[in-house]
């Protein structure tokens, strides 16, 4: 006698890396709602994080942009360049298009802004499941434009484009208020190393000084971060 087929299907494992607990929960309830879709993994820094993706080999990995220590852009760095067969998706709460271009770049295959809520988060993550990348929905329309020629490069056209992806990270914890001695810690850096990058910043942004630096990046970060709470 012939045995029945099962027909239940595997579901894809998800990871997530995330260093707020309530958002690991939140992400993790919702992506239970999909039927072909399970988490399979946790982790709240980008260490932890490679270590699971090692481990438990995810079918995606979403992403918190801003983890502390290593960020999550080199963390999708990390990944891609050892696994680039497994799809990465970006969280992040950045509307500057500056950030998707450079995460797309580095390896990811989607970004979405943690405002966008659950229904975009499955959307986005059984799209990039498929073979396909997918950017928010603001983004990409920013990004299109500037691909379309009808605005100059989002990325061109934003001063921030000329730092480094380091001094990137500097600048953005600059604006959220953190000294050179805090940041420092946060990126395990020297605070020489720190100070280097911030001069840096302030001659490629032509910025006169420390004060001018602190002020313009804390003005940059309070415009450019959603300022709707995430629907995760």
């Amino acid at each position: 006698m012939m045995k029945e087929r099962s027909t239940e299907t595997k579901k894809r494992g998800v990871l997530i890396v995330d260093d707020h607990a309530v958002l690991r929960e939140g992400l993790a309830y919702i992506i239970g709602t999909d039927p072909s879709l399970c988490v399979c993994g946790m982790a709240e820094n980008a260490q932890k994080g490679f270590e699971l993706v090692e481990k438990l080999k995810p079918d995606i990995v979403l992403v918190d942009i801003s983890l502390p220590g290593k960020s999550g852009l080199e963390l999708v760095k990390d990944i891609h360049a050892i696994y680039p067969e497994i799809p990465i998706l970006v969280l992040s709460m950045h509307e500057e298009s500056l950030f998707a271009e450079r995460l797309l770049r580095a390896g990811a295959r989607g970004y979405l802004m943690k405002s966008e809520g659950g229904e975009k988060l499955l959307q986005a993550i059984n799209r990039i499941l498929e073979g396909n990348i997918f950017v928010s929905d603001e983004i990409s329309s920013r990004i299109l434009e500037g691909f379309t020629g009808k605005k100059s490069s989002p990325f061109k056209a934003s001063p921030l484009g000329k730092l480094s992806d380091r001094e990137l990270e500097v600048f953005q914890l600059i604006g959220k208020g953190l000294s050179s001695r805090q940041i420092a810690e946060q990126l395990h850096l020297s605070i020489k190393t720190v100070e280097a990058y911030r001069a840096s910043i302030k001659q490629k942004l032509k910025l006169q000084s420390g004060t001018e630096l602190v002020h313009y990046a804390i003005s940059w970060h309070q415009t450019n971060i959603s300022s709707g709470q995430t629907d995760f």
